[in-house]
């Protein structure tokens, strides 16, 4: 048996922090398999801690308190190590049993054994990382572990880039300072709508990261930052709904780039042809009436607390009078909360009695596509009370992270004790019950009442878990209702990458610094969030009051949106007609 190396072990080859820029140095070459318990010479024996703050000078995150073990390939110009997380422990590559080969612009680490307990003790395992080094200096990996135990996610360590901003998912670069940061895609709550992250040096060179997938999976960026450059974790994780003792990473780059736009077209690019997103002028999915609105109406319904803003006669009157500012043929109408107490009613999607009930319903729907508006209403995709009757025809639909703890939509404070209500656990389209349930009910709607299209609240959360895909159940619920009801479409809330594929309009836009990735393929408008005129309300919305912005800057992205809360027609009947002459404004403009 080799013998077990420890952390003294790994501190006394030299290869500790005070020797970081010596181990940034190319390294030497080893073609075969090394004698047992011989470190490979290609291998840097470093640990978890080299080459940055210990402690750290920021924020920090949750991390070892010792030094694991790390032991790193030189790639072209980067030092690559990897980590192996199972559902019971975190292992490293045993370096003594590690071969590096080398082929031309081809590098491949072989590790037949994997170390545990910091190092301290060994388990049998595999990891196997194949590196393809480009003319520029980039390179592209692939990893895949087996271990005794299922195999939760893989972590590639990368050293060797600068220190300088961070822009993740095309949003604006941030200088991180001394701050530790992780970033997880898809997340719905931070805009990691796509596994694309560059860094931008201080000196002005531009580094891509990306993950190359080609299925939505969880993965993460972990930026930690030392006095010369970054330490960086790229963490894969595999399917919660599939667990086996291998997994393989798909592939992730890295590499210089000219500037933000270069590293961002060669990721999109990769994006839209692997999902088959397509553009807006050709998608059939998008039907005509959607690519002519020039401005949404977010006419709101009944809060949580049964609080009503607009029933359904008082809609159908702001209608008749925004008919006479714009031509209806130019305006969705998005409603929120039509269906009554916003989310507790989830998810039976009813007409409300107090508002106007069936009937009431009827008529607004009828009578404003008369007047020729185009009426979208909400449905949570994700969303249901449990306190419904309903809710056990489909309780095995409840979501469990791939650890086994609940994921609950608790993050609300509804009823304002200042904490959040824990009454609705969060529903996965990826298993049939929900789907179907939630299938019928806009199915439902769309035959009864005659509505234009559909929303799905929080489609853009995508949630790895135990159960089943969520990414394919909501690609599955909307090719069905596609086929039920032909040139009806989705609306989503917060797209994320893959998503575009199938759903032709997002509430909000994504990819500040790309926008034409988002904007080339599907339509956005402004969440049902924002203020509306006079006091700032958020209507049914947690957020309360805000400050609303009367103007509509030059060059908007997104379609201009109102938010009729209860006081709005009465009182800011004013301010909604100078929007709506400026929706009109904006709209031309567009066409031209």
């Amino acid at each position: 048996m080799a013998p077990i190396v420890t952390r003294r072990a790994f501190l006394a080859s030299g290869a500790g922090t005070a020797a970081l820029t010596a181990s940034l140095t190319a390294t030497g070459v080893a073609t075969g398999a090394v004698a047992a318990g011989t470190p490979s010479p290609d291998l840097r024996l470093l640990t978890s801690r080299t080459g940055i703050h210990t402690p750290a000078k920021g924020e920090a995150v949750l991390q070892f308190s010792f030094d694991f073990p790390e032991a790193s390939v030189q790639v072209g110009p980067l030092l690559m190590g990897f980590r192996v997380q199972t559902y019971e422990n975190a292992y490293a590559i045993d370096p003594t049993v590690t071969r590096v080969v080398r082929d031309g612009d081809r590098v491949t680490l072989a590790c037949d054994g994997l170390l545990w307990a910091g190092g301290q003790e060994k388990a049998p395992g595999k990891l196997v990382a194949e590196f393809t080094v480009e003319a520029d200096g980039t390179v592209q990996w692939t990893a895949r572990a087996e271990a005794q135990h299922p195999v939760k996610s893989i972590t590639t360590v990368v050293r060797g880039l600068p220190r300088g901003e961070i822009s993740v998912s095309g949003q604006e670069f941030t200088d991180l300072k001394d701050d530790e940061k992780v970033f997880e895609y898809p997340n719905f709550f931070h805009g990691v709508a796509t596994p694309l992250a560059v860094l931008k040096a201080a000196d002005g060179r531009h580094y891509s990261l990306s993950a190359r997938q080609t299925a939505v999976r969880t993965c993460r960026f972990f930026f930690q930052p030392g006095p010369d450059g970054y330490r960086v974790e790229l963490i894969h994780e595999g399917e919660g709904w599939a667990k086996t003792t291998s997994l393989a990473t798909p592939p992730w780059r890295v590499g210089p780039a000219a500037d933000y736009a270069t590293a961002a077209a060669a990721h999109f690019a990769h994006v839209e042809k692997t999902y088959g997103i397509p553009p807006v002028a050709s998608r059939p999915d998008m039907p005509a009436w959607m690519r002519e609105v020039d401005l949404v109406l977010s006419i709101h319904g009944a809060h949580w607390t049964g609080y009503i803003f607009n029933d359904y006669a008082r809609t159908l009157e702001i209608l008749r009078w925004a008919a006479k500012q714009i031509d209806p043929k130019r305006v969705m109408v998005f409603l929120p909360a039509w269906d009554g107490r916003y989310y507790w009613n989830y998810p039976l999607y009813q007409p409300d009695p107090r508002m106007g009930g069936v009937e009431g319903f009827q008529r607004l729907v009828t009578q404003a596509r008369k007047l020729g508006f185009r009426i979208v209403p909400m449905f949570g995709a994700n969303s249901a009370n449990t306190v419904w009757e309903e809710f056990k025809q489909f309780a095995d639909a409840t979501t469990d992270r791939v650890d086994g703890d609940a994921f609950d939509l608790n993050w609300v404070d509804w009823d304002n004790d200042r904490s959040g209500e824990g009454w609705m656990p969060f529903m996965n389209l990826g298993v049939e019950s929900w789907r179907r349930w939630l299938t019928e009910r806009i199915s439902a709607t769309i035959k009864q009442f005659g509505v234009d299209g559909y929303f799905l609240d929080i489609a853009g959360a995508a949630v790895n878990n135990t159960k089943a895909d969520m990414h394919e159940g909501t690609r599955l619920l909307v090719e069905e209702l596609a086929r039920r009801h032909p040139g009806i479409p989705p609306v989503g809330e917060m797209l994320y990458d893959a998503q575009m594929a199938f759903i032709p309009m997002s509430h909000v836009t994504r990819y500040a610094l790309a926008p034409a990735a988002c904007d080339d393929h599907v339509r956005s408008y402004q969440h049902l969030s924002r203020p509306a005129p006079g006091r700032g309300s958020t209507g049914v919305h947690e957020a309360g009051f805000g400050h609303y912005k009367p103007q509509i800057p030059a060059g908007q992205r997104a379609i201009p949106t109102i938010t009729l809360v209860d006081d709005t027609f009465d009182k800011e009947r004013a301010a909604m007609a100078d929007y709506i002459k400026q929706a009109k404004t904006w709209g031309e403009a567009r066409r031209m």
